[in-house]
């Protein structure tokens, strides 16, 4: 009986891990008075709308909206579950590892994540960029005990590298938004975005599930652990974005919307 309910939580925990596990871009606090917007369309804020969804107006693009009003539903009861589950628990894991701690678990974690970043850097052709993803994860695991340090911060040509995932890939090869969407548990999205969530899910190591291999019944439980735990301790940083967003906001479902699309404007144009 524990161990199906250990299972059940844990399950839950790693479907948020697919959005949590790859943070997408810097913090962008949105406008907390959004402009009203004709319904079905969101756009990118505070840049004008151009009607096009074209990759060199990356921030610039409108995006279709047509399944607002379940977009509307689902986003509430994501809010509630915020409040109520995640809140907690992100408080929780604040208060009992200090911030040092929770700084060498963070640096680990995107250490790991160097596949997706180098993966991704060679699709769009920048192999500088790539070789440079490879240097800073070979000097992080060898020097910084497995990328608890980032001593890669040292060296001034791998400094602030920013960071590229299959969302920003299929935005270059020239692949549109499609329609925006709330999905559950992790949040706004468009279905380029979603896709781009799967990919690099499925290239991040974390989730690979080889960290932990026992025997009986334990083996599948042990092997959701390195995924439910990257999602913990992504918890406080992305409840920070989503409070930046939507505090304050008039409607906070258009302020969470418009600084979603100018996040990925601004990841786009790096």
């Amino acid at each position: 009986m524990k161990i199906t309910i250990l299972r059940l939580m844990l399950s839950g925990a790693v479907a948020l891990a697919a959005a949590c596990s790859t943070p997408r871009s810097p913090k962008v606090v949105a406008d907390s008075k959004p402009q009203a917007a004709k319904p079905g369309t969101a756009k990118a804020a505070p840049v004008a709308q151009t009607g096009t969804d074209e990759l060199d107006d990356y921030a610039e693009a409108s995006v279709s909206d047509p399944l607002e009003p379940f977009n509307r539903v689902m986003f509430k009861m994501n809010d509630c579950l915020y409040l109520v589950i995640f809140r907690p628990v992100s408080k929780g894991y604040e208060f009992v590892l200090p911030k040092p701690v929770r700084k060498g678990i963070d640096n680990a974690f995107e250490n790991v994540k160097y596949p997706v970043r180098f993966v991704n850097c060679a699709l769009q052709g920048k192999f500088k960029r790539a070789g440079q993803e490879t240097g800073k994860f070979l000097i992080n695991t060898l020097g910084g005990v497995g990328g608890i340090f980032r001593v890669s911060d040292k060296v001034p040509s791998l400094v602030n590298i920013p960071a590229e995932d299959l969302g920003q890939t299929l935005a270059k090869w020239g692949v549109g938004h499609g329609p925006f969407i709330v999905l559950p548990l992790m949040g706004p999205s468009t279905a380029r975005e979603t896709v781009g969530l799967a990919g690099d899910y499925v290239l991040n190591p974390v989730n690979w599930g080889l960290f932990w291999h026992g025997g009986g019944d334990w083996e599948h439980d042990w092997t959701m652990i390195p995924p439910a735990a990257n999602t913990l301790r992504s918890l406080p940083e992305q409840l920070e974005i989503y409070d930046a967003a939507t505090k304050d906001a008039v409607d906070p479902y258009l302020s969470a919307r418009s600084a979603f699309i100018q996040n990925r404007a601004d990841a786009a144009g790096k």
